[in-house]
């Protein structure tokens, strides 16, 4: 039995504690800024493609695009090089043909 007026007494303890609980002054416009707040219209970022492309991958990019530019213009140089190497070792085997004596050409 002396469980149930233990009990019964922690009941009576909670209840009185709720007596003494007592209204709370909030601000007149509380409401009115929490609701503006939850419900103002917000701006969407809207993401960029090109949000990734930063200004220091671009400048990475242009070295490499300067880079590749130079290596080709140099390696457009040898080019022609072995363009005339290979119509000299083309005349000179016999390989070229006349373009003079072709039915086309009259």
């Amino acid at each position: 039995m002396d469980t149930h007026s233990n009990l019964q007494q922690q009941i009576d303890e909670t209840l009185n504690v709720l007596d003494s609980i007592s209204e709370v002054n909030v601000s007149p416009f509380f409401k009115d800024k929490t609701m503006n707040l939850l419900f103002a219209k917000k701006e969407e970022e809207v993401p960029s493609v090109w949000a990734w492309f930063t200004p220091k991958l671009q400048l990475a990019t242009l070295v490499c695009v300067v880079i590749l530019n130079v290596i080709a213009f140099t390696r457009l140089e040898s080019i022609s090089d072995y363009d005339e190497n290979l119509a000299e070792f083309a005349e000179s085997y016999g390989l070229l043909t006349s373009d003079e004596n072709s039915i086309l050409n009259n």
